[in-house]
C-alpha cells in the first residue's frame, strides 16, 4: 500500500509517498481501505518531531479517515466487510489502508461524501470531551472559543450552539469573522483589530463561563480576566507557548478552574465512551443537516505537501481533507 512518509522531513522539508506493507487487524479491529483522511495540526507537529505518537500507535501520520471496511477481526460486532465508515485513529490514516479499533468507527452519515465524513471524528471527539466533560458547558452558559475558523473551532461552535450556549469566538481577519458569523456565533471578535479582554468586559459584564483555548502563552492571563466566578479555562494546545504567567490570586478569588486534555493518548475505553456520546447525540444532528462537517478544501494524495502548507499558513476556514483515488 501507499503511505505518506515523514522520515526525511527534517532534511528535505517535504513529505514523501512510498510503499509499505499493509497492516493486519487484530481480533477487535477492522481494516479500512481509506478513501479520504483529515489533516490536523498534531500531524504538522509530528512530522517535525514535536509530537511523538504513543508507543502502541502506528508511526504513520493521520488521526482520522473514512473508507470501506475491507476486513474484520474475529471479535468485531456490528461492522461487516463493505460497510462505509469514518474513524478515529491513533495514527496510520495517511495510507491506503489502516487498522482501527471497532469502538472508534462511525457509520458515515447519510448524504455525506467520504471527504466530509473523514474530517468528523478527531475534532468532534476532541470538542465533546473538552467542552462538555471538562468544561461542563450547559444550556444558558457562555463560551469563548479562540480560533473559531479552525476545524476545532467549527466543531466547537456547532456543539455549543446545540447545547444552548451563548457562543463567542475570536479570529484574526474580517473574512474569518464573516465565516464564524455564518456558523451562528452570537459575537465574533477580530483580534487583529480589537482586544478580546476589553470586548468581553464591555459586552459581557458577567463575563464568560467557559473558554476553549489552543493558543496559550500570553492568552492565558487574558483568558483568566475574561472568566466569571467558577469559570473554566479548557486548554487543548499552546501555539504561543506552554509556560504562561498567571495570577494565582485571581484563580483563588474567583474559584476558577484551569483544565485541558489530549485525545490521542487516551485508552480505547475512554475513546469509546466519547464516541458513544457522539453517536447518540450528534450523529442524528449531522444526519438531519443541523450540524455540518465544515470541509474547507480537498486535496489529492499527491498534493499532501500543499495540504500541509495550507494549514501551516493558517489559510483554512474549517477542515482540510486528502482523497485517495
Amino acid at each position: 500500500m501507499l503511505i505518506v512518509c515523514y522520515k526525511d522531513y527534517k532534511v528535505s522539508g517535504k513529505l514523501k509517498i512510498r510503499e509499505e506493507q499493509a497492516p493486519y487487524p487484530n481480533d477487535e479491529e477492522v481494516l479500512i481501505r481509506v478513501k479520504s483522511f483529515g489533516i490536523n495540526r498534531p500531524d504538522l507537529l509530528q512530522k517535525k518531531g514535536l509530537y511523538p505518537p504513543p508507543a502502541s500507535a502506528s508511526k504513520i501520520l493521520g488521526l482520522e479517515c473514512s473508507g470501506f471496511v475491507e476486513k474484520t477481526g474475529k471479535k468485531v460486532k456490528g461492522i461487516k466487510e463493505g460497510d462505509k465508515v469514518c474513524a478515529l485513529t491513533a495514527g496510520g490514516a495517511y495510507a491506503e489502508k489502516v487498522s482501527v479499533h471497532q469502538w472508534h468507527c462511525f457509520n458515515i452519515p447519510k448524504n455525506l461524501a467520504f471527504s466530509e465524513a473523514a474530517v468528523l471524528p478527531e475534532v468532534f471527539m476532541t470538542c465533546w470531551a473538552n467542552i462538555f466533560e471538562l468544561g461542563s458547558l450547559k444550556q444558558g452558559d457562555s463560551i469563548l472559543i479562540h480560533g473559531g475558523n479552525s476545524g476545532i473551532g467549527c466543531a466547537a461552535i456547532q456543539l455549543a450552539k446545540w447545547a444552548g450556549a451563548t457562543v463567542i469566538c475570536s479570529v484574526r481577519t474580517e473574512e474569518k469573522k464573516n465565516f464564524c458569523e455564518a456558523l451562528g456565533c452570537t459575537s465574533v471578535i477580530n483580534i487583529g483589530k480589537e482586544d478580546f479582554v476589553e470586548y468581553i468586559q464591555e459586552k459581557f459584564p458577567s463575563k464568560i463561563n467557559v473558554i476553549l483555548d489552543m493558543i496559550g502563552g500570553d492568552f492565558t492571563e487574558k483568558n483568566l480576566r475574561c472568566l466569571g466566578e467558577y469559570g473554566r479555562l479548557v486548554q487543548i494546545a499552546f501555539l504561543k507557548g506552554q509556560f504562561p504567567k498567571v495570577d494565582l490570586m485571581q484563580i483563588i478569588k474567583q474559584r476558577l478552574v484551569i483544565t485541558g486534555s489530549t485525545l490521542r493518548a487516551r485508552s480505547d475505553k475512554e475513546k469509546k465512551r466519547i464516541a458513544d456520546q457522539l453517536k447518540k447525540n450528534i450523529w442524528p444532528e449531522i444526519e438531519n443537516g443541523n450540524i455540518k462537517p465544515c470541509l474547507n478544501k480537498e486535496y489529492e494524495l499527491s498534493e499532501i505537501n500543499e495540504a500541509h502548507e495550507f494549514m501551516e499558513n493558517s489559510m483554512h476556514m474549517g477542515k482540510i481533507a486528502v482523497t485517495i483515488s
